[in-house]
């Protein structure tokens, strides 16, 4: 097979370590003489996995331990909902609007309370993160997303929320670098960009906001059915979680989030340096004290080289490098599994392009 170098947004690039493990133990999980996703999720081999996942989890993050971790379902797209309908209860939520994810959260939010929007980078067509916030002192929590992934924009700090608990869309970087969980009440994550495949989805919340929670909430909606039922409420998403395991095994191979951070901080310098040094051929969207390090956005002198650099890539091995639909462009998401070889190579590609298409 051909090599292949994966810069879809997601469904994202897995390590290919984890990849092969999966394919090894497919048909027989340690030796038990049966598949994953055919055992129970109440036997003792599944017990084993949810609670090693949720075990690394924890240490790799630095999880403190009044906080419960759940593994649901539904994709951060059902967390935009789901945490105004356990949190809000008819009051006031802070959110600030860095993009499209955060504009899908605040619709959602719209429909259980009041919004404030706290701070808005919609001026400038989300190209940068807010500096100045109007936070309410009587918030129920605050509402970040950390990482932007059509615009390429990301958090280097939280701000100050006075107290207020930050609720923080974590989905496109969670387990890229460290995170301070100070006044944190809530992070949340869809798998399928930096933990494991579409399916399964990571909330880490503070117990006391899950024993504040509004009563009277559907079952399978509110935190405190999944809080008290370790994620077992219902049938979970087995295989998904056992991938989650074997990646979180993985980044401990890698020495764990600090060499993670060190690596992912590398991988975006040298393409970003490629940018800024092609003379205005390839122009950085977002604002650069604001890039991402996991979606690097960027322009051509036209849609048309726009297409072709696309294209051409395609032909020798790099995908997913068209940019999001409402925005154009071109994006190349270098998430943890992206190793530095793969950059360099795309870095090759750009400038080989730039000289033979001017």
């Amino acid at each position: 097979m051909a090599k292949k170098y994966n810069f879809y947004a997601g469904p994202a690039i897995l390590p290919h370590e984890v990849m092969k493990k999966a394919q090894a133990e497919l048909l027989d999980l340690n030796g038990i003489g049966l598949s994953i996703m055919e055992i129970s999720h109440r036997s003792k081999d599944f017990e084993a996995v949810i609670n090693g996942a949720e075990a690394k989890i924890r240490s790799l993050l630095g999880v403190p331990e009044n906080y419960t971790i759940m593994f649901l379902q539904g994709g951060a797209s059902l967390q935009f909902g789901m945490i105004p309908m356990n949190l809000l209860k008819g009051k006031k939520a802070d959110y600030v609007h860095s993009g499209e994810w955060a504009k899908k959260a605040i619709k959602e939010a719209k429909l259980f309370g009041t919004v404030n929007i706290a701070a808005s980078s919609e001026d400038k067509s989300f190209n940068y993160i807010p500096e100045k916030f109007g936070f309410s002192p009587d918030a129920q929590y605050v509402h970040l997303t950390s990482n932007e992934t059509i615009s390429g924009i990301q958090w280097r700090k939280f701000p100050d929320t006075n107290g207020v608990p930050k609720v923080i869309d974590m989905s496109s970087d969670i387990f890229s670098r460290k995170i301070d969980f100070s006044d944190v009440g809530l992070i949340y994550a869809g798998a399928q960009k930096n933990i494991g495949p579409a399916g399964v989805t990571l909330v880490i919340m503070r117990n006391d906001l899950i024993e504040a929670c509004a009563d009277g909430v559907t079952t399978m909606l509110s935190y405190k059915t999944h809080a008290k039922e370790k994620s077992l409420y219902n049938t979970p998403p087995c295989f998904a979680i056992y991938i989650v395991k074997l990646v979180m095994d993985w980044i401990e191979a890698q020495g764990g989030l600090a060499a993670v951070e060190k690596t992912n901080e590398l991988k975006a310098k040298t393409i970003y340096d490629a940018i800024d040094n092609s003379n205005g051929y390839y122009k950085g969207t977002a604002a650069i004290k604001d890039r991402s390090r996991m979606n690097v956005t960027f322009r051509l002198p036209s849609e048309a080289l726009e297409e072709k650099f696309v294209n051409d890539a395609k032909k020798e091995g790099f995908i997913g490098l068209k940019g999001h639909r409402s925005v154009g462009g071109c994006r190349a998401s270098i998430y943890n599994a992206m190793n530095l070889e793969g950059v360099k190579a795309l870095v090759r590609f750009m400038g080989k392009f730039a000289l033979e298409n001017k």
